[in-house]
């Protein structure tokens, strides 16, 4: 089931960085931010987490927990989370069940080369479970600030 704007986002379960079990469930009554990047450690996700970093003070004040969500596996997140100090948590998606959830595994074109990977997008999920908002294929300069305007917005509006 694929999610939709305005809708309730459907079940799912992942384990994240810290040892903590994200799901559908887990955070109810809270203002979730899940943004899919390609892979770690490579220059646009280091800089687009580092942007989340920077202002995740601002999320957290404005009522939301911030979750990346990438395919790589739990030892490599561990590693690019300590590497850059991130105040939040990875969420390991190995076998790519939430990145099909939320539509964001596309195909690409790499050094001529047909690959199957993931489209940048950010998802905004209010306390309700509600999926609030989405910023699909995006590009990273900015999008940390417009995903924050929306979050204050959200919480201005409860």
């Amino acid at each position: 089931m694929a999610v939709v704007v305005n809708k309730l986002i459907p079940e799912f379960e992942s384990m994240a960085t810290g040892d903590i079990k994200v799901s559908n469930q887990t955070h109810l009554g809270q203002t979730i931010i899940l943004y899919f990047y390609p892979k770690d450690n490579t220059p646009g996700c280091t800089t687009e987490a580092m942007q989340f970093r920077d202002k995740y003070k601002d999320f957290v004040k404005a009522g939301a927990e911030v979750f990346g969500v990438s395919r790589d596996n739990m030892t490599s997140h561990d590693s690019f989370k300590a590497k850059l100090e991130l105040p939040f948590e990875l969420i390991a998606d190995t076998e790519e069940k939430m990145c099909h959830m939320f539509g964001v595994v596309k195909n690409k074109i790499m050094y001529g080369k047909k690959v199957k990977g993931i489209e940048r997008s950010t998802f905004l999920i209010g306390p309700d479970g509600i999926l609030k908002e989405e910023w699909r294929g995006l590009k990273v300069p900015g999008h940390v600030e417009d995903v924050l305007k929306a979050v204050k917005a959200l919480k201005k509006a409860a």
